[in-house]
């Protein structure tokens, strides 16, 4: 019985890693063990930076609706429970961006949610 080698699939491995790796600076492009090492740290960045994406424009949002509220005399959880109370069912993103491209709607909203407190 023949002898398997695995030379071809090694090299195949390495170089999708060595491939991954192009672009980073030294021996970190080069070297297999230094590339393998700096593509498993990127790969883990990568995948928590997709959830602190969701986390940072959430953030950005509230930011924007606060500072919108506060031009129209009200803060931002009265705003928002003003809201919840009133009906209106409008997410986060969405309210930033009227806040930001229609600020009349986005008065008439913060009246509608003064109201209804």
């Amino acid at each position: 019985m023949a002898r398997i080698k695995g030379a071809m699939m090694t090299r195949k491995r390495r170089n999708k890693i060595l491939g991954m790796a192009k672009g980073y600076w030294g021996s970190k492009s080069r070297h297999y063990k230094m590339a393998n090492q700096a593509v498993m740290k990127s790969l883990r960045y990568a995948y928590v930076g997709r959830k602190q994406r969701k986390r940072d424009f959430r953030q950005l949002w509230i930011a924007r609706i606060s500072a919108a509220c506060k031009l129209n005399g009200m803060n931002y959880s009265t705003f928002m429970h003003g809201l919840k109370t009133a009906g209106i069912q409008m997410n986060r993103k969405m309210l930033s961006e009227t806040a930001i491209n229609d600020p009349a709607a986005f008065t008439a909203l913060v009246e509608k949610a003064k109201a209804a407190l």
